[in-house]
C-alpha cells in the first residue's frame, strides 16, 4: 500500500523518478505505456503523475521544435548588466518579447541573461537596439551561438 504524503514531506522516490524519465523521454506516451515501462499498474501511474503535478514537480507538457526548420537560424545569448535592484522590472518587461525563449539571473560581472531566437539579422538588430533603449540597461554583450552541441533535457537521478 502506497504511503500518504503531504505536500509538506512529499519526496520524489525511485519509481517517481522513473515516470519522469520516461515523460522526460516522450510526454505523449498513455499512462498504460508508462506503466508497461515502469512496471507497475495504470492506476499507481496515474496516481503519480497527479501527485507530481500537484506538487509542481511536473509544471506542465510541451513539444520540442527544430526552430531552424522554421526559418529561425540565428540564436544569441546576451548578458545584460542592469541597474541595481531592477532585474525583476526588466523581467517584466521582457516577458513579452517573443523571440526571447529563456531569462535568468546570474552571478559574475553580469546580472541577468536571455537566449533568443531571431529569423534573421535585421530582427535581431532591432530587438537588441531596443534592449540597449531601456535606461535599466546599464550594458549588454551579445554572443551568437555558431552551433549547437548539446542541448538535451536531464534524466532524473
Amino acid at each position: 500500500m502506497e504511503q500518504k504524503l503531504t505536500p509538506v514531506n512529499y519526496e520524489v522516490d525511485e519509481l517517481d523518478k522513473k515516470i519522469l524519465n520516461v515523460l522526460i523521454d516522450n510526454s505523449r506516451l498513455s499512462y498504460r505505456d508508462i506503466a508497461k515501462k515502469v512496471g507497475v499498474s495504470f492506476v499507481t501511474v496515474l496516481k503519480r503523475i497527479q501527485r507530481l503535478e500537484k506538487e509542481k514537480i511536473i509544471k506542465s507538457y510541451s513539444t520540442e521544435v527544430d526552430y531552424e526548420k522554421l526559418g529561425y537560424d540565428l540564436s544569441v545569448l546576451v548578458k545584460m548588466r542592469v541597474s541595481h535592484g531592477k532585474s525583476m522590472e526588466v523581467g517584466k518587461k521582457l516577458s513579452t518579447e517573443s523571440n526571447i525563449s529563456s531569462m535568468y539571473n546570474i552571478t559574475g560581472d553580469f546580472d541577468d541573461l536571455i537566449f533568443a531566437k531571431f529569423k534573421d539579422r535585421k530582427s535581431m538588430d532591432e530587438f537588441l537596439k531596443k534592449l540597449q533603449g531601456y535606461e535599466q540597461i546599464e550594458r549588454t554583450e551579445t554572443s551568437l551561438i555558431l552551433n549547437t552541441i548539446r542541448d538535451k533535457k536531464i534524466k532524473i537521478e
